[in-house]
């Protein structure tokens, strides 16, 4: 049996956690239909979005798991948002939500400048559920006490429950594991709150105030190695909150097929294809609601992995969608030719790639919108709070289209997060091998040429080195367990032995990384025999090159792709 890979310990909980990321996909009962795409702009009935979420909003006070809170509890069926802790009090009135989270954060309540939480967000008359640092400053900000603890309490951590375990905790074991990250502690409650949980070091790890509403936990339900953690939540959701569950793949399709329609009209929409499932999902999912007036474009740039270009023209047709297929490898070769600085390529990659989409996007009557798979973690990096759009990063895979093409953009993906794409581009229909693609940079297999101009043979080993280490991972059943791997093309020659005779070749880099989102990732602990017959492979069926290596650094310090 082939092992998994083994993952470093700080990166343990952050793969488990990753790999059920997508288990829900599942269909809430009641949901509509989905409608069938129009065959046609003449087909479309343009009326006003439904949109009849029940949402939670999550309030961030700088928590490494502050996404993570969202995403567990759109994983109970319920719409959650992530929005600074500093949110307008207005603007949260005007959402309405059935609840608030108060999310963990690094800082000690006690600190300059730490976040404050407002007395106000507990007086709306809805539930709220602070959750370590949130749980702090929700105490504090009602007479409680917190104070540094003797010691911190970081990871695994034995809980144990105060009598039934109060409303929140209540039908939970009386000791169970939980997962804990901070270094302050809760000595007493506000006056009115219940004690339900003490640690070794947290005398209270969870209290509540039922009459009010305000619900307090020391520990991380939203991290796997708190094993009750999805059952907290949901009884947070559920019985306090009284959410029903309405979101799911099949809601998000609905919802953003009246939106679409609604914002587009009978406009022409053009989209560029990257061969993502980004770009993939949002294009299927405009297909999906306005037919006929969506054109894609694929920009073959002759960077892509083997037989990618190929199985994005399937895909797409397969759906029905209009593509034009641009093959523009020799333009692009000519252009990069004598280039070896990493910089220079990007950009020589990014114009050209503009250049060539401009092209045929002047040859499209009637274009007035461009699609792009911007995702919900693209929006919380670039500041923005799920409303204000005029904040957002424009995001493409090649470095972002330029603003004079005078295009509005359509976004339907922009309040998603990736896993969650991943389970409407299955819901679509797109094939397994678009809705599990790992992520791949928009100059593609360019800046993996290291140290040296990128031409045809050089492109040519690589893309065959990097078919054989994914034949291999997905053999091997660990595709989905990575976040991205592939192989690197460092522009150096080192001696070797080979029919017994002297060889003076190219060495291939493996790389392969665990993450959740790309802001930091692991080295995966590739199984030996795994990396024995990858190396195996390349060095014999693939001329030029005679030794193979493994690259086992972290991101930081280092970067996941090498330029």
């Amino acid at each position: 049996m082939t092992e998994r890979p083994v993952l470093a310990p700080e990166a343990e909980a952050r793969e488990e956690v990753r790999r059920t990321e997508t288990s829900r996909g599942r269909l809430v009962e009641g949901d509509p239909a989905l409608p069938a795409a129009p065959a046609s702009a003449d087909a479309v009935e343009v009326g006003p979005p439904e949109v009849a979420h029940e949402e939670v909003l999550v309030l961030d006070f700088g928590g490494q798991y502050s996404q993570l809170i969202a995403r567990r509890i759109r994983e109970c069926g319920v719409y959650a948002e992530l929005l600074p802790h500093d949110t307008g009090l207005e603007l949260i009135r005007e959402r309405a939500p059935r609840a608030l989270v108060l999310s963990g954060g690094p800082a000690s309540v006690y600190s300059d400048g730490a976040p404050a939480l407002r007395r106000e967000l507990l007086e709306l008359g809805i539930p709220v559920l602070g959750i370590c640092y949130g749980m702090q400053a929700m105490v504090r900000s009602l007479g409680g006490r917190v104070e540094a603890a003797e010691a911190g309490e970081f990871g695994r951590t034995e809980l144990t429950l105060a009598g039934d375990g109060g409303r929140l905790l209540a039908g939970l074991p009386a000791e169970q594991q939980c997962w804990m990250s901070h270094r302050d502690s809760v000595f007493e409650p506000p006056p009115g709150f219940v004690p339900l949980a003490a640690s070794p070091g947290s005398p209270v790890a969870a209290c509540e105030q039922v009459e009010r509403g305000l619900y307090g936990i020391q520990f991380h339900p939203e991290v796997v190695h708190t094993p009750y953690g999805t059952q907290v939540l949901d009884r947070f959701l559920r019985e306090i909150a009284g959410c029903r569950e309405g979101w799911s793949p099949a809601s998000v399709i609905t919802e953003q097929i009246a939106s679409i329609r609604a914002q587009v009209g009978d406009a022409g929409v053009i989209c560029g294809l990257s061969g993502g499932v980004d770009s993939a999902t949002a294009a299927a999912l405009v297909h999906r609601a306005i037919g006929d007036q969506l054109t894609c474009v694929l920009v073959d740039h002759g960077l892509m992995r083997k037989n990618e270009a190929e199985q994005v023209v399937e895909a797409m047709r397969e759906l029905g969608v209009n593509l034009v297929h641009v093959e523009a490898q020799e333009r692009f070769l000519d252009r990069l030719a004598g280039i070896d600085d990493p910089e220079r390529k990007r950009k020589i990659i990014g114009e050209e790639f503009i250049r060539v989409f401009e092209e045929e996007a002047e040859r499209l009557p009637d274009v007035g919108y461009l699609v792009q798979g911007t995702l919900y973690s693209d929006v919380i990096e670039s500041g923005g709070d799920g409303r204000t759009a005029d904040t957002i990063k424009s995001h493409h895979n090649v470095g972002g289209l330029p603003e004079d093409l005078g295009l509005d953009l359509v976004e339907p993906l922009r309040m998603l997060f990736k896993d969650e794409v991943r389970a409407v581009a299955a819901e679509l229909g797109l094939s397994e091998r678009v809705v599990w693609r790992q992520p791949f940079p928009g100059p593609g297999l360019g800046i993996r040429i290291v140290g040296g101009e990128v031409n045809a043979e050089r492109l040519t080993i690589l893309r065959e080195a990097d078919a054989i280490l994914q034949e291999e991972i997905r053999a091997a059943g660990l595709y989905r367990d990575l976040w991205q791997s592939f192989c690197v093309l460092p522009v150096v020659r080192s001696v070797g032995v080979q029919g017994d005779g002297r060889t003076y070749a190219y060495p291939i880099v493996i790389r392969a990384v665990t993450s959740q989102d790309a802001m930091t990732a692991d080295w995966a602990r590739l199984p030996y025999d795994l990396l024995e017959r990858v190396s195996s492979r390349i060095i014999n069926e693939i001329p030029h090159v005679n030794r193979v290596t493994l690259d086992i650094s972290s991101k930081p310090p280092a970067t996941i792709e090498w330029e």
